[in-house]
């Protein structure tokens, strides 16, 4: 199952934009995430990479998904 978030570990808020520099959310996102359902989280997360663009900050790499050991 893929959590449901963007996080990479990259939080540094761009001071133009208010976006972290690693997922694209502002900070009242990151702070209600935990309390947001998981409808409300997908639709974030479906407007993070435009609105980086739109903001001209440069899109991290996906952080790799861990495997379960065998």
């Amino acid at each position: 199952m893929k959590q449901e978030t963007p996080c990479i570990a990259v939080c540094f808020i761009d001071p133009k934009s208010k976006l972290c520099l690693g997922c694209g959310r502002t900070l009242p996102e990151i702070a209600r995430w935990h309390k947001m359902d998981s409808n409300e989280r997908l639709d974030v997360m479906a407007t993070l990479h435009q609105r980086m663009l739109d903001a001209g900050l440069q899109i991290p790499a996906p952080r790799p998904e861990r495997q379960a050991n065998s």
